[in-house]
């Protein structure tokens, strides 16, 4: 095991800054996100597994609830009245088992992409047992469990305030780190955030799209931090259309620009997909009548854009020809090269491990995809796929009516996570590998379930009031 120093001072720069802002470890479990690539340790029993520093966040957050003097009558609350927590617990076990039994049970009868211990590359080879079993499957369980341990201390007291300066650190962070790596590349520095990418990946930092540098920010690669900035962009964005907050929407702007300098194809793919609830706001704001000013600024900076688009084709044909060659390579063209062809074939022989194995999956960490829901098909199978299904179910359902029983403050947070968690979903289905969704899923799962169980006791309270005071009058 291998220690990394600037990974524990990145932990402790992170844990003083939340300590200032008055919410030390949900303020310091969100804003590691950041860091996508500062490792806290090398496992090298695990096959040179490299755990983030979130990792340690968490930890900390479950180790914290775990002492608590109530904390089995705490669990109780939580078991109780949130549902969704069985199927996280079901699905849990399940993939425990399933990562120590499947690749046993079905070795050799299929085909699975691992990392090749030589050649550092992914590799096919026939189902075993491998390292990847027990960290991957390590990380969705520590997942699981800081989402019940939030939904403890969310469902204890009022904690949203943290959950929003939380992330709006972890936004701050992202974009300005995203900013430095932008103008250094740019200006012939090179990789300014190469000291603090600790974890034992593989970097691709300095690579060239199209004529393009590819921004990547403190993460491995630009997908990585394409993906993280769809997250951290519809955060900031819904925040700042619910609370007219100056701070998330310039925030927005630095986010959008970041990602679309990202020159990834999972940047562009993400961003129009999620234009789409956007452009539907839009319309059924039209259609009501009730068009606000930021719909308003929205769709004039979209004109402004395309106008100018437009004047500089016409001034200068050839200006734009590097932004056609970029699109070209990263959307049009994408599925026709060697990366689109070998992606391909990850996922249908993936589908077909999920054949082979009749339907139970090849077990947690046992391959890799280029699809988040194919490699939660491949490996968890069918049951497995169907719990996560709910799990899913619960964020798209997100408040619901129940926002009607909470303060707007509330109701932006909740709905703003709900929304990067969805966006981080989006774009791991464009081309994430493993099966877990990652710590975000976890975090607004519980922000989401908790919010909505105290929504409801504040009705049921309301309820109870209002039928006291009828009794009252009636006598």
């Amino acid at each position: 095991m291998q220690v990394s120093l600037m990974g524990l001072l990145v932990c402790a720069a992170i844990l003083v800054v939340a300590r200032y802002s008055r919410g030390m470890l949900i303020i310091g479990l969100i804003a590691s996100q950041a860091f996508g690539a500062t490792a806290i340790v090398t496992l090298t029993f695990l096959g040179g597994s490299s755990p983030l520093i979130y990792t340690m966040f968490a930890a900390l957050l479950v180790m914290a609830t775990t002492v608590r003097r109530r904390i089995w009558l705490d669990l109780g609350s939580v078991f109780g009245s949130i549902r969704p927590v069985w199927v996280l617990t079901s699905l849990m076990a399940y993939a425990i088992i399933g990562a120590w039994l499947f690749p046993r049970l079905f070795a050799g009868q299929t085909a699975v992409f691992v990392q090749s211990k030589t050649r550092g590359a992914v590799v096919e080879a026939s189902l075993a047992p491998v390292s990847a079993n027990t960290s991957q499957t390590g990380y969705f369980i520590l997942g699981g469990l800081t989402a019940i341990a939030l939904c403890v201390l969310l469902l204890h007291s009022n904690r949203i305030d943290q959950v929003r300066r939380g992330f709006f650190l972890w936004c701050g962070l992202h974009a300005g780190m995203g900013l430095v790596d932008f103008i250094g590349k740019n200006a012939g520095a090179g990789d300014l955030l190469g000291p603090i990418k600790t974890a034992n990946y593989a970097l691709i930092t300095e690579a060239v799209e199209a004529g393009f540098v590819r921004i990547t920010g403190p993460f491995s690669e630009a997908s990585s931090f394409a993906s993280a900035s769809l997250a951290c962009l519809a955060f900031c964005y819904t925040y700042w259309r619910k609370t007219k907050s100056r701070l998330a929407q310039w925030l927005a702007g630095i986010l959008l620009f970041l990602t679309i300098l990202s020159t990834s194809s999972t940047a562009y793919v993400g961003l129009a997909l999620l234009c789409l609830p956007v452009a539907f706001s839009m319309l059924v704001s039209i259609l009501r009548g009730r068009v606000e000013r930021e719909e308003i600024l929205v769709t004039a900076l979209m004109a402004i854009g395309v106008v100018a688009i437009m004047g500089v084709s016409l001034y200068d044909a050839g200006a734009l020809e590097p932004f056609v060659r970029l699109i070209n390579s990263t959307i049009i063209n994408k599925a026709d090269s060697g990366s689109g062809h070998e992606r391909t074939y990850w996922n249908i022989k993936s589908l077909q491990s999920f054949l082979d194995t009749s339907g139970l999956g090849v077990g947690f960490g046992s391959s890799r995809a280029s699809s988040w829901p194919i490699a939660v098909l491949s490996q968890l199978g069918l049951f497995g796929s169907l719990m996560m299904a709910i799990l899913l179910g619960v964020l798209v359902a997100g408040m619901g009516r129940m926002r009607e029983w909470v303060d707007p403050e509330t109701d932006a947070v909740a709905t703003s996570v709900r929304n990067a968690s969805l966006a981080g979903i989006i774009a791991i289905s464009v081309s994430g590998g493993s099966a877990d969704p990652g710590i975000l899923f976890f975090i607004a799962l519980a922000v989401v379930s908790a919010t909505r169980v105290r929504a409801r006791r504040s009705m049921a309270a309301f309820g109870r009031t209002a039928w006291h005071q009828t009794a009252a009058e009636a006598i």
